[in-house]
């Protein structure tokens, strides 16, 4: 794969001697809409942590690139799952996505005009203006998704990492977040963990199933059959109009 940013190689990966994730091989190239399939339990967290350099594999290596040179860091902006965020904590949405900037916010020093107005930008994107000063603990499940998304894409990362994106989130924003997310990919990577394959395949550009070890599709066009082997569950394919949805049919786990 050419031009690529990010590299695994013969990656292994898990918590207290137990592997979650084996021997993973795959590289994800620039500008590539990457969609993240698997059951529970399977290693997509594992994988996202890996990537984001909050857990050490195992054994293998991960190596970045920014420009097809190795780089030690690379910008990542993540959106975490809606429920590993604490509603309680005092923090405004204004707050919440200028936390994006940290990084980039020298020691010691107030934020930047510039800084603040790419906030502003960001909150208008979204659709949260009149919510700036607004507490999270205040917010609607699909106030919450965009703020956190607006928090992950204010600093213009390299790449942009989506953990179940959908959560939360009104069909009619979620129709506008793709469409904001084929602009993005535009000029950055996206990876997408999502448990809903039908807005996986029909949004992202090539597809990895992760159920331990990892099988990587270099399309979206896959068979229901390719994605039942790999999900180790009866999937049934329906079509309505263009658009095409999978979905699980009963199965005892």
């Amino acid at each position: 794969m050419n031009n690529s940013i990010i590299k695994i190689e013969n990656l292994s990966a898990g918590y207290d001697n137990k592997i979650v994730l084996n021997n993973i091989n795959l590289e994800i190239a620039e500008k590539d809409f990457l969609g993240i399939i698997g059951p529970n339990g399977g290693g997509k967290t594992t994988l996202m942590k890996v990537i984001l350099g909050l857990l050490k594999p195992t054994e293998g290596k991960i190596t970045y690139y920014n420009n097809g040179e190795p780089t030690e860091n690379l910008e990542i902006g993540y959106l975490p799952q809606y429920n590993s965020i604490d509603k309680k904590f005092p923090i405004s949405v204004y707050e919440v996505i200028l936390s994006g900037l940290n990084k980039q916010k020298a020691l010691f020093r107030r934020f930047t005009k510039e800084q603040h107005e790419k906030v502003k930008e960001t909150i208008s994107m979204m659709g949260l203006e009149g919510m700036e000063n607004k507490a999270i603990g205040q917010l609607s499940g699909g106030q919450m998704q965009r703020t956190l998304l607006g928090r992950a894409i204010v600093s213009n990362p390299k790449v942009i990492i989506l953990d179940e994106p959908n959560t939360y989130i009104d069909k009619r924003f979620e129709a506008r977040l793709y469409s904001l997310l084929e602009e993005i990919n535009k000029q950055r990577t996206i990876i997408l963990v999502s448990h809903d394959i039908g807005s996986v395949l029909q949004n992202v550009k090539s597809i990895a199933c992760i159920n331990g070890t990892l099988d990587y599709h270099p399309q979206s066009e896959v068979s229901a059959e390719w994605i039942e082997e790999k999900l180790q569950c009866p999937i049934e394919l329906l079509g309505h109009g263009e658009l095409p949805h999978r979905v699980l049919k009963k199965h005892s786990h």
